[in-house]
């Protein structure tokens, strides 16, 4: 359903290509259902946190869709029916379970990890997602009712913090506060009432406030400071410079390691994770210079002094606040590369 043709600004054509897509006319239907199929999947990663199992979702939507268009009466947008089916399914997928079959990725580390600062009470499935394809869906505005900017609703923050809701909860918060849908429209959504979308919004408002407290701005996408920011900590990386990399670090980063329930809090256990793991003193690194989920990332490789070839260690993902590193975020699953445009290796 890539590189069709967009649906053009008037209603009268959309209501055309409706009718043809009633009628059978698969051309008309991609025609119809193209200028939402990225935004659906955005909004499936932020309910699901897989960019994998959200194109699996939005492709069972639009064939859902497909299946369904000969009895759409209209009585909502083409794009609100759309997000009710993609919603729904969703919702259905996380309660089935067992969704992943590859997803406990060993994060081998060589060395014992050091107790952690906190440790959730199961793993995190979140992925990162593409900057590429976040571009794609830049110029959708989310409704008059949203709360959060693009930005910050696809921020690792943002994310983590949701993943933690109840999935219906979860579905409000990002209908509401970050699509702006109304209430009305949500209930129709998920056929419930407009008192439970009330009830069930204050609850995960709640919840995202304990998770997320006040936050520094972070400086501006490719600004010259998130690029000083960026350079920095490049360098000190590569070198396997501790002291440089904690000079960079907010007093209370943290560093986390999905799918792997540890966390490291603060500046003291950041430097001892960082002093006897990940730049001790054998691993050196090379760091590719990405984006995901709006902050800067990187394709992580592994020095091996006895080849010319850096082997890929996953993907690094910075969070920012003024002008200090306030998260760190390593995925270690080495099948998320290809999604981000990298390689499995690379020659020194």
């Amino acid at each position: 359903m890539r590189g069709m043709p967009p649906v053009g600004g008037t209603e009268a054509l959309a209501e055309r290509l409706l009718t043809r897509a009633r009628d059978g006319e698969g051309e008309a239907f991609r025609r119809l259902v193209e200028p939402y199929r990225r935004e659906l999947q955005v909004h499936c990663y932020r309910i699901l946190g897989s960019v994998q199992d959200a194109e699996d979702l939005v492709q069972e939507t639009l064939l859902a869709a497909w299946r369904g268009i000969g009895g759409f009466e209209g009585r909502a947008s083409v794009r609100t029916w759309l997000y009710r089916i993609a919603t729904n399914r969703c919702l259905n997928a996380l309660r089935a379970g067992g969704r992943r079959t590859n997803e406990s990725v060993a994060v081998r580390t060589g060395v014992p990890l050091p107790e952690p600062s906190h440790r959730r009470s199961e793993p995190s499935w979140l992925e990162p997602y593409p900057d590429a394809l976040l571009d794609e869906v830049a110029d959708t505005l989310p409704g008059p009712e949203a709360r959060y900017e693009v930005r910050e609703s696809v921020s690792l923050a943002f994310l983590a913090a949701l993943q933690l809701l109840p999935p219906k909860q979860r579905a409000v918060l990002v209908l509401r506060d970050v699509l702006g849908f109304r209430a009305a429209e949500v209930a129709g959504i998920l056929d419930t009432s407009e008192d439970a979308v009330a009830s069930a919004l204050k609850r995960a408002r709640s919840a995202l406030d304990r998770e997320m407290p006040g936050r520094d701005s972070a400086p501006l996408p490719n600004s010259p400071l998130e690029r000083r920011i960026v350079d920095d900590f490049t360098r000190a990386f590569q070198a396997g410079d501790v002291d440089a990399v904690v000079a960079l670090l907010t007093n209370d980063v943290r560093l986390t390691m999905p799918p792997l329930p540890l966390e490291y809090h603060g500046i003291g256990d950041s430097r001892r994770f960082l002093t006897t793991v990940a730049l001790r003193e054998e691993m050196r690194y090379v760091l590719i210079p990405t984006r995901a989920n709006g902050q800067p990332a990187f394709g992580v490789y592994v020095r091996d002094p006895r080849t010319p070839i850096l082997h890929a260690h996953g993907l690094l993902v910075l969070t920012l606040a003024g002008d200090r590193i306030s998260g760190v975020t390593r995925f270690h699953d080495n099948s998320l590369l290809p999604v981000f445009g990298l390689p499995r290796s690379l020659r020194a």
